[in-house]
C-alpha cells in the first residue's frame, strides 16, 4: 500500500519548472517502463536519451523563450561562454528541486494514505516506511544503471531539416565527450536560435576534420527516394554517397533513366550493383560525371581507400535460377573474392557489397563492411572486430513496401570517419516516415573503440570456381503489366 501510495505521490510532485539560460524548462517525472530522459521542444521534436533504467523516466519540456536573452546568446560568444559556465548548475538546480518536491509528497503520500486506510499511527508509519524504502530502491536501481555516454548518442524525432541543429556537432561528441557542459549549453544556444529564426535556419558547420559519408541501399526505383537523398546531402553536409545496390527493380532498359538523378547530387555517388541491377544498370550508373562504379576493385574516394564487388546474382532473369542462390553460396562467392583482395596485400578503409552475407567473407581485412538486401537495418562487430553495416531500404522497399500492413520506412545513415585515420567515429541512423516524409527519427551512436586492432582470421580455402553466374549483359524485359502487390509478407530478394 505504502509502495503504490508512494509511487503516485512521486509522480504528482515530480513537477518543477527552472530557468536554463534564455529558455524555462519544465522537469517531470513520468510512468515508464524502461526509464531514460527525453527532451521536448516543440513544436521541433524531441531528444530521448538512455540515462538510465527504470519504472520512472524524467522529461524536460521547453515551455518558454525570453527572446531579448535569446537574441544577446545569438549575437554574443561570451554570453555562451557565461551559459557554458552556469548551465550544468541551473539544471542541477531544476532536478534537485524536482527531486526533493517528488520526494517529500511521494512519503506525505504513503503516510497519509495507511492513516485513511487503517486508522492507525502505526500502520501510517509502516507506510512511511515502506515508502522510503522504495524511493532508496529506485534510487539505487537509477544509479546503477545510470549511462553517462548517453549525452553522445541522442535519439531525434522531428522535423528533417531540424535534425543536424538540434542533435549537435559531431566533433563535440566524438572528439569533446568530456565537454559535457559546453555540449549543453550548445544545446541550448542551438533551440534559442531556432526559435528567434523565423525564416531561416542555423548554418550547421562541418567540422573539417570530419568526413560525411551518406549510406544509402535498396531505392529499388522509389523517385521519392532523391529528393530524401538530396535533403541529408544538404543538412549534413555530406561529403560521399555510397549506394550498396539495389538501385531498380528489374534492371531493364526503361529504368536506367532513373540513375540520371545521381549528377544533380553534386557529391561522389560510389556504387555496387544489387542483384535487382543488371549490367546495364551498372553502365547507365557509370555515365553519370559524378559516379564511381566498383567491381571487385578500389578506389580512393575523398581519401577514403574503398573496395566495391557488385551481387553476382541478377534474379529478375529466371533463367539464372539465381532465386536458388543462398547464403552459403553468397559467402563461399565472397571468400573467393576475399583471397584475392589478401593476395594483393590491399588493405581498404571499407569494403561495399549488397548481400551481407558475401560481405562477412572480407571479416578482418576491413575495419567495416557495408551492406544492404534485407530491408532491415542492424550492425554488429563481428569476432574479427571487423563492423558490418546493413543499411534498410531507402527507397522503402519499392513496391514491395506497399506489401506490407504499415510503408517499409526509408532508411539512411550519416557515417563520420576522421580524415586523419580514415576510421568510422560514429553514425547517424535517419528512418523516414509519416505525413509528406517530413518527420524523421534520428539515432546517434558512437564507435566505442575506433581505433581497434583487427584480428585478421587465417586464408581459407574458398572453391575453384563461382558459386553462380553472373549478372547477364541484357536484362530482362520491362513487365508488360504492374505487378500486383500480394497478401504475404515478402522476403527481400
Amino acid at each position: 500500500m505504502g509502495l503504490a501510495a508512494g509511487y503516485a505521490g512521486l509522480l504528482l510532485g515530480g513537477h518543477a519548472v527552472t530557468a536554463v539560460g534564455p529558455t524555462d524548462v519544465q522537469f517531470a517525472l513520468r510512468p515508464s517502463l524502461h526509464g531514460g530522459t527525453t527532451l521536448e521542444l516543440p513544436p521541433l521534436g524531441s531528444l530521448r536519451l538512455d540515462t538510465h533504467w527504470g519504472p520512472v523516466a524524467l522529461e524536460a519540456s521547453l515551455t518558454d523563450v525570453r527572446p531579448d536573452q535569446a537574441q544577446k546568446l545569438i549575437e554574443n560568444d561570451a554570453e555562451v561562454d557565461r551559459l557554458t559556465d552556469q548551465i550544468a548548475d541551473q539544471i542541477a538546480g531544476g532536478v534537485t528541486t524536482l527531486l526533493v518536491r517528488a520526494t517529500l509528497l511521494a512519503l506525505l503520500t504513503g503516510f497519509a494514505a495507511a492513516l485513511v486506510l487503517f486508522r492507525s499511527l502505526r500502520h501510517a508509519l509502516l507506510g512511511l516506511a515502506s515508502t522510503a524504502l522504495g524511493l532508496a530502491a529506485l534510487t539505487l536501481l537509477t544509479w546503477t544503471t545510470f549511462n553517462p555516454q548517453s549525452i553522445a548518442e541522442p535519439r531525434y524525432t522531428g522535423l528533417l531539416a531540424n535534425a543536424p541543429q538540434i542533435v549537435g556537432d559531431t566533433r563535440s561528441l566524438v572528439e569533446r565527450f568530456s565537454a559535457y557542459r559546453a555540449q549543453l549549453a550548445h544545446l541550448v544556444g542551438n533551440v534559442s536560435e531556432l526559435y528567434a529564426a523565423t525564416s531561416t535556419l542555423p548554418t550547421y558547420e562541418p567540422d573539417p576534420s570530419t568526413l560525411r559519408v551518406l549510406h544509402v541501399s535498396d531505392i529499388h526505383l522509389n523517385p521519392a527516394a532523391w529528393n530524401v537523398i538530396k535533403s541529408v546531402t544538404t543538412q549534413f553536409k555530406v561529403d560521399l554517397i555510397i549506394d550498396s545496390g539495389d538501385l531498380m527493380d528489374h534492371g531493364s532498359k526503361p529504368e536506367n533513366r532513373f540513375a540520371d538523378a545521381i549528377a544533380d547530387l553534386k557529391v561522389p555517388y560510389v556504387y555496387v550493383r544489387g542483384n535487382h541491377d543488371s549490367k546495364d544498370t551498372q553502365k547507365a550508373v557509370d555515365r553519370q560525371k559524378n559516379a564511381i562504379v566498383l567491381d571487385d576493385d578500389t578506389r580512393q574516394v575523398e581519401g577514403l581507400n574503398i573496395y566495391g564487388v557488385g551481387d553476382p546474382r541478377f534474379t529478375p532473369d529466371k533463367s539464372t535460377r539465381d532465386d536458388f542462390v543462398g547464403a552459403d553460396q553468397m559467402r563461399a562467392e565472397g571468400l573467393v573474392l576475399a583471397e584475392k583482395l589478401r593476395a594483393s596485400r590491399t588493405t581498404p578503409d571499407l569494403v561495399v557489397v549488397h548481400d551481407p552475407a558475401e560481405g562477412e567473407a572480407f571479416s578482418g581485412l576491413t575495419p567495416l563492411i557495408l551492406s544492404g538486401h534485407a530491408h532491415a537495418r542492424s550492425t554488429k562487430l563481428l569476432p574479427t572486430d571487423t563492423r558490418l553495416f546493413i543499411q534498410g531500404s531507402t527507397g522503402g522497399a519499392g513496391l514491395r513496401g506497399l506489401e506490407h500492413e504499415k510503408p517499409t520506412p526509408i532508411e539512411l545513415s550519416v557515417l563520420y570517419f576522421s580524415r586523419a585515420t580514415h576510421r568510422l567515429q560514429g553514425w547517424d541512423d535517419l528512418r523516414l516516415g509519416g505525413l509528406g516524409l517530413t518527420s524523421a527519427q534520428i539515432e546517434r551512436h558512437l564507435e566505442p573503440d575506433p581505433d581497434r586492432t583487427l584480428n585478421p582470421r587465417p586464408p581459407s580455402t574458398p572453391p575453384t570456381s563461382p558459386t553462380s553466374p553472373f549478372p547477364s549483359e541484357f536484362p530482362s524485359d520491362w513487365p508488360s503489366r504492374t505487378p500486383t502487390p500480394s497478401t504475404r509478407t515478402p522476403t527481400p530478394r
